[in-house]
C-alpha cells in the first residue's frame, strides 16, 4: 500500500507540474493555484482506493501500438452516435472507434469540446443542445458512448434530453459506489478545481437513466476500481466484462468490437 501512496505521488507530482503549468498559462493566479494543490492532497477516505499497483503499472500497455481488426460488419440498424472522451483526454484518442462505427454504417460524431477537462455549466449546456440537434438533424435519437468521465456525461444528459438519446454505453466509467474509488481523483480535482463530489453541473451518478444503458468494464482496469465501472442492478440495464485496461477502451480492438455490438443492439 504504501509503494502504491508513493507512486500515486509521484504521478500527482509530475501531473500536476504540466497542468501547473498550463494554468498558470491560461492566468490563473497563485492562490487559485495553491487552492487546487489542496483539494489535490486531500486524505481519500478510510477503506476506499483505486485498482492495485499493477493494474496501474499495466496501462502502460495502452501506448503500445495494437493490432487492426477486420473492416466492422455492416450494422444492422444504422444509428446516429456521439463519442465522449475520457478526463483529459482529446476526441483523436477515440478515432479508431469513431472510424470503425462509420465503416459498419453508423453515423458517428465527436463530442465537440476537444479536451475533456471536466464539467462546467457552460459545456454541458453546450452538449445538451449538440445531443439536442444531432438528434433532429438525424429524424432520430443518438446513441451516446462514453469512456470513463465521459460516460457520466452521457448518462446525465440522457436524464436530462430522454427525447433526444436512444441509449448509453459506458465504458470504464465510475458511476457507482464512491466518487474516490479510482486512481484519478487527485488529479481531477486539481485540474477542475472542485472536488468529485461536488460538481458545477448537479446530478446523481448512481441512478440509471430512462434509456437502455450498458456498462463495459475491466478486472484489468487500472484507473477506476472495477466495481464503480460495473455498477449494481439497477443502475444499469446490462454489465459486460472486457479484457482491456483502463486506456484501451479507446482503442483497443476488443473494446471497439463490444461498442459496435451494444450500439446494434440497442
Amino acid at each position: 500500500m504504501a509503494m502504491l501512496d508513493d507512486m500515486r505521488n509521484a504521478a500527482l507530482t509530475a501531473g500536476g507540474a504540466f497542468w501547473r503549468g498550463a494554468l498558470e498559462r491560461s492566468g490563473a493566479s497563485r492562490s487559485e493555484l495553491a487552492r487546487r494543490a489542496a483539494l489535490a492532497r486531500q486524505p481519500g477516505p478510510e477503506g476506499i482506493s483505486g485498482p492495485p499497483l499493477h493494474l496501474l503499472l499495466g496501462e502502460l500497455r495502452a501506448v503500445l501500438p495494437r493490432p487492426r481488426r477486420r473492416a466492422p460488419a455492416a450494422a444492422l440498424h444504422p444509428r446516429p452516435v456521439m463519442l465522449l472522451p475520457g478526463f483529459g483526454a482529446h476526441p483523436v484518442r477515440m478515432r479508431r472507434m469513431l472510424t470503425a462505427l462509420g465503416g459498419a454504417g453508423h453515423s458517428a460524431h465527436e463530442w465537440g469540446l476537444g479536451f475533456n477537462l471536466g464539467p462546467t455549466p457552460a459545456n454541458f449546456a453546450f452538449l445538451l443542445d449538440r445531443v439536442s440537434r444531432l438528434a433532429r438533424s438525424h429524424g432520430e435519437p443518438v446513441v451516446l458512448v462514453g469512456w470513463s468521465l465521459g460516460g457520466l456525461f452521457a448518462r446525465e444528459l440522457a436524464k436530462l434530453r430522454p427525447e433526444a438519446v436512444a441509449g448509453v454505453v459506458t465504458m470504464g466509467t465510475p458511476f457507482s459506489g464512491d466518487r474516490r474509488a479510482n486512481n484519478a481523483w487527485r488529479a481531477y480535482q486539481f485540474v477542475t478545481g472542485h472536488a468529485v463530489d461536488e460538481p458545477p453541473v448537479p446530478g446523481d451518478f448512481a441512478v440509471k437513466p430512462p434509456v437502455p444503458t450498458i456498462a463495459l468494464w475491466s478486472p484489468r482496469d487500472g484507473i477506476v476500481a472495477p466495481r464503480s465501472a460495473c455498477g449494481w442492478p439497477g443502475e444499469r440495464d446490462r454489465a459486460v466484462a472486457l479484457r482491456c485496461n483502463h486506456l484501451g477502451f479507446a482503442s483497443d480492438p476488443v473494446a471497439i468490437a463490444e461498442v459496435l455490438r451494444q450500439v446494434d443492439a440497442i
